[in-house]
This record gives structure tokens, C-alpha cells and sequence, in this order.
């Protein structure tokens, strides 16, 4: 049974010493026995991480693989997702972990990019659902929210007992958020009112939220505000958030829409301060932060299922195709990709911890670690042969979901040009 290790840390105050591993450095002599390679962990990156990081990830693995795992099958072919799942993930302070306060745990960003992970190697579905939940809506309230905001909202969603959304892209506006088209308006005949219309669409767990953090244009002055969004105290007809069904990737989630007609919020409930961009931006960071986690966990498990079949299918006088070079050069290939992909995002975390992780590393890290899992679990993929086709193998479901994760909270080619603008200094979008 998994340890109950996050929940006790609540309230814990990291600091920067303290979130990185403390280690004495021996010089070993030329003569040491050499160390034995683990395929599981190639550059040994568990020895960069705390005790209490390494007692959280294995919390998170196992509740993953015992409670979520024999759960994911079932639910990607159903395109059903239990969002009882986010209150076991609460019960064990796996949501919002980095936030200090408000029943979360206030973990480090490495810590926090290990739950991710662990929740991602079973399936990216269920970690869209719970990024939205802890990175975008917690951490956009967090950042960004009124402390009667916070006092409200925080704790019920650290315990998944309330739900959110986080609503930007429009039908018409993917890349280019800046254009977006919902408006929010003084209410004609409620004081103290706004009045929001408009749609957003591929929102996660929109037909399942209680509160929606949707980002509008006031209609007086064309800056973006955020507003939050509460279902139950919406008039019928002004807010419905309909499915989106026969997806071909993130089957395991939910996705839908946000439409708003007229859809009165009080004024109480917008976000002060923050206007533009930088609000949406912020929160979108810190999910693409877990992506970057997330989609390693992905790329292992493809690793891990390709590996198991390689040797225990056996074509060829017997012997099992792990033996031979164009199986193992994908796995080489694979397996470096991997923990290179895991030392850059603990570097950013460490980073992020200390405040000097700048929003390009993100880009970069989101970029290479989305395309590179994509990459190579469609090149693993082939080691299965004809029986790849088949969902029980769970290869095929990875690769659907990596192209998504490859997709959305910008596109890797808007990461490059994030990248490109930051290295030339000239703004390639318009």
C-alpha cells in the first residue's frame, strides 16, 4: 500500500537548500568496480533528488499503478473519466502539491514534476485532468486570486472535492489567444456584475467543473481579465459546457466547451489585478512544466511494455527479437531520450524552486520532451509489429496521446518560435 508521505507536508516551507539534495562528493579511485547500468534510470537521476522527493514519487507510483492503471483500459475505450480519481489524488495532497496553505502540500517543483510523471506513465489523460485541476485553476487562483478567493476555492480543490476548468482557447483563436473573441461587460440589470459571452473549446474537465477560470476581453477597454466561473450559481442557459466525444488521443479524459450567453459573474469573483496575457501565460508555464515531466513518464512506459515483448516474442529460429540490432538500436535510442528528457526537467525544477527559471526553458523542455516521446513511441511501436494495433498492448494508446500532448499549450512549433525570438531578438509572429 502506497505511503501516506505528501499529506504530511503541509505547511512544510521549502527552501532553495533545502529542496536539493544534500551529497558528499568522494573521489573514487580509477580502480572503483564499475557501477551497474539500470535501463530504468540510465544517468541515475534518483541520486538528484531529497528523501522526500523520493518518498513522494514512490506514493505516487504506487497509487498510480494499483489504483489507476487496472482502471485505464476500460475508460480509454468508453472515452470515460472518473473524476472520483481527483479526489483519491486529493486524499493522498497529490493536487496543487507546490502550493503552500489551503490543505496542499507545498512540495518542490521536482517533487511536484514526479507526481506527474508517475500519473502520466498510466496514461496522459489522466494527468491533462489533473494539470488542469492543480497548474492551470489552483495556481492561477494561487498566483493571481483575492485571499477570499483563495479561502473559498483552494481547499475543497486540493481535496478534489471541487472541480475546475481553465478556459482561453476559442473555436477561432488556437495559437494566437491575443485575438480571442469572449467579452465580459457590465451586467444590464445586476450592480456589481459582469456579463460574460462567448465560447472556448478542447477545455479538460469542462463538463465535469464547478468553477471555470475563463479569460475575456472587457469590452470597455479590450484587456484581457480573468473571471471565475461558478456553475451552481449560474442562471439556466447562460453557461453549458458540452462534450467533446470521439476523440482519437485523451480518450481517458474529459473535453468539452465552455458556452457563454450572457452569462452574469460577479465582480468579486475577477481576478484584481493581473490584465493581458501574463495571467494566462503564467498559468500555462506551470502546466507545460508538468508536461515536460509527464510526457518522460510516457516514453517509459512505452520503453518498459517495448522491452517486455522484445523479449519474450521469439520469431526466427527461436530467438527472442530483443536480440537482435534494429530492435535494440530503438530501445538505445528510446532509453537516452528518456533520461536526457528527465535531468533537464529536474534542472528546470531546481530552477523554478529558486525563482530564476526563465519561461524559455519551459518552451524548450515542454518542446523537446513532448516531440521526443512522440518520436520514439511511434518508433517503438514497430517492435510490437501487427499486434501494436491492438489496445491491450497500450502502446498505440501512448502514441494517440503524445500527439496531443505534442499539440496543445502551444504547439512545438510555437515553442521554437518562442525559442527563435529569445535567440535572435526578432519576433517572428507577426
Amino acid at each position: 500500500m502506497y505511503k501516506s508521505v505528501i499529506r504530511s507536508t503541509v505547511g512544510r516551507q521549502l527552501t532553495a537548500t533545502a529542496a536539493r539534495p544534500v551529497a558528499v562528493r568522494s573521489y573514487a579511485s580509477a580502480h572503483a568496480a564499475p557501477q551497474p547500468f539500470n535501463w530504468e534510470d540510465p544517468l541515475n537521476a534518483a541520486s538528484l533528488f531529497t528523501e522526500e522527493e523520493l518518498a513522494i514519487s514512490e506514493t505516487a507510483e504506487a497509487y498510480c499503478q494499483e489504483r489507476m492503471l487496472p482502471r485505464v483500459l476500460q475508460a480509454y475505450r468508453d472515452e470515460n473519466y472518473d473524476k472520483k480519481i481527483l479526489e483519491e489524488m486529493g486524499e493522498l495532497g497529490l493536487l496543487g502539491a507546490t502550493i503552500k496553505g489551503y490543505d496542499c502540500a507545498g512540495v518542490s517543483n521536482v517533487a511536484s514534476g514526479l507526481i506527474t510523471k508517475a500519473v502520466e506513465r498510466v496514461d496522459s489523460g489522466y494527468r491533462s485532468g489533473m494539470s488542469v485541476q492543480s497548474s492551470l485553476v489552483m495556481g492561477g487562483i494561487d498566483d493571481f486570486g483575492t485571499q477570499e478567493q483563495k479561502d473559498k476555492f483552494l481547499p475543497k480543490m486540493a481535496k478534489g472535492k471541487l472541480l475546475g476548468a481553465f478556459g482561453l482557447t476559442e473555436p477561432n483563436h488556437g495559437s494566437d489567444p491575443g485575438s480571442m473573441e469572449t467579452t465580459a461587460k457590465p451586467h444590464p440589470t445586476k450592480k456589481g456584475y459582469y456579463s460574460l459571452s462567448g465560447a472556448k473549446t478542447w477545455i479538460t474537465n469542462s463538463p465535469i467543473a464547478d468553477v471555470l477560470i475563463v479569460w475575456a476581453k472587457l469590452q470597455e477597454t479590450g484587456k484581457i481579465r480573468g473571471f471565475l466561473v461558478e456553475r451552481s450559481e449560474c442562471p439556466p442557459g447562460t453557461l453549458e459546457t458540452p462534450a467533446i466525444k470521439d476523440k482519437n488521443g485523451l480518450r481517458a479524459s474529459l473535453t468539452g466547451m465552455i458556452q457563454l450567453d450572457e452569462c452574469p459573474v460577479p465582480e468579486a469573483n475577477m481576478f484584481p489585478d493581473v490584465e493581458g496575457l501574463r495571467g494566462p501565460f503564467t498559468c500555462l508555464n506551470s502546466a507545460r512544466y508538468g508536461i515536460a515531466w509527464g510526457t518522460i513518464g510516457a516514453l517509459e512506459d512505452c520503453i518498459s511494455r517495448a522491452r517486455t515483448y522484445a523479449l519474450e516474442r521469439k520469431q526466427f529460429k527461436g530467438n527472442p527479437i530483443a536480440k537482435y540490432q534494429l530492435v535494440q538500436k530503438k530501445l538505445a535510442d528510446a532509453t537516452t531520450d528518456a533520461a536526457f528528457g528527465t535531468l533537464a526537467a529536474v534542472q528546470v525544477g531546481r530552477l523554478k524552486d529558486e525563482g530564476l527559471a526563465a519561461p524559455e526553458m519551459i518552451s524548450m523542455i515542454k518542446r523537446q520532451n513532448c516531440d521526443r516521446a512522440l518520436v520514439n513511441a511511434r518508433i517503438l511501436q514497430e517492435i510490437f509489429g501487427g499486434n501494436a494495433v491492438s489496445d491491450e498492448y497500450g502502446i498505440g494508446r501512448h502514441v494517440a496521446n503524445l500527439f496531443v500532448t505534442q499539440t496543445y499549450e502551444g504547439q512545438s512549433d510555437i515553442h521554437a518560435l518562442i525559442l527563435g525570438r529569445a535567440i535572435t531578438g526578432l519576433q517572428a509572429f507577426v
